[in-house]
């Protein structure tokens, strides 16, 4: 902080007089503020329950919390998650693989706000107790599964296993490592929007102008990573395409979408104005073009609890219901 220094005013009247000293009466107001909201670390740090809306969940351990299995429905594959960004990105991938070879799923919520995520059936799937887990019951339904958690590797696990026509993850040595080099983008992007611009500007207890504007400058950097990539800027063969790997739909759009789609639409974090999305044009067509898709639309849904009734399908056991949850609206 600088440090106030004397005002010397000549030939000042009353007005500008009362003028400077509501300015140094600020000015002191903001040192002060700017004093109490310094943060002197420790030489140790000690766990304190923190403030904000996941304060009373997140803790400095790991393991389960609570005795509890996971449910199990009829199919092989068994989805154990929530309709947030990381969750959908699967649930989309699942419906697109539904539509184009059938292929079947249970899906069961896990609610993050009850620590669902802590329970010792869902540690036993993922030993990091996030969203989403997969468990195949690849050998049958009394054998053991195999587990698969991370979303990118949940996505490339479904496509190397059911998509045999390589429609999701190309074939093409090209294409393919395009495509994984996209996903492997998001995974590392991703942080700096959710848990980073996302818990500043939307969930944590207190408005920090720093943090708020460190995240909301690279969020804002990686959107035009996006539409660069996306309006033919940059100088790749897959640039410039209706979709991330050229006019090929992959899991790099899937894996993209749930969280910068979200955001260009204006249905993540309510901070469309403020980072002014507009300014992406290529990147809103891109997210519009995919919303539109059946597998985008059902995938949003499925371990849904919250927003317009018809966009929720909390548990997912098969695609009639889908059906019936139209039906129920009627």
């Amino acid at each position: 902080l600088v440090p106030l220094v004397p005002l010397v005013l000549f030939n000042f009247d009353k007005r500008s007089t009362a003028s400077a000293s509501k300015r140094i009466t600020t000015m002191a107001a903001a040192a002060k503020e700017a004093k109490n909201m310094e943060y002197v670390p420790p030489k140790v740090w000690e766990y304190k329950p923190q403030g904000g809306k996941f304060g009373s969940i997140n803790q400095p351990t790991a393991g389960p919390r609570t005795e509890k299995e996971l449910p199990k429905g009829k199919h092989a594959l068994q989805l154990h998650s929530l309709a947030t960004p990381n969750g959908v990105k699967v649930t989309m991938m699942l419906e697109e693989l539904n539509e184009s070879y059938g292929l079947e799923y249970d899906a069961w919520k896990i609610n993050i706000m009850e620590g669902d995520q802590f329970s010792s059936g869902f540690v036993k799937a993922n030993p990091n107790s996030k969203i989403p887990a997969l468990l195949h019951y690849h050998e049958g339904a009394d054998k053991k599964p195999r587990r698969v958690f991370e979303s990118a590797s949940i996505l490339m696990y479904l496509a190397e296993q059911f998509d045999e026509k390589n429609l999701f993850l190309p074939k093409d040595i090209d294409a393919r490592s395009e495509t994984i080099s996209w996903v492997m983008w998001q995974m590392g992007s991703a942080p700096y929007l959710g848990g980073g611009f996302g818990h500043f500007y939307n969930y944590a207890p207190v408005k920090i102008k720093y943090a708020i504007n460190r995240f909301a400058m690279e969020t804002k950097r990686q959107l035009d990573v996006l539409e660069r990539h996306l309006s033919g800027k940059e100088d790749s063969k897959f640039s410039g395409g209706k979709y991330i790997v050229g006019d090929s739909y992959t899991i790099a759009d899937m894996a993209i979408w749930p969280w910068y789609g979200a955001l260009a639409l204006g249905k993540l974090y309510s901070a469309g104005e403020f980072l002014q999305v507009d300014k992406y044009p290529s990147v809103v067509a891109w997210a519009k073009r995919i919303g539109e898709r059946k597998g985008a639309i059902r995938g949003r849904m499925v371990n849904r609890s919250w927003g317009e009734k018809s966009e929720q399908l909390p548990e997912r056991h098969d695609a009639s219901d889908f059906d019936e949850l139209v039906s129920s609206e009627k």
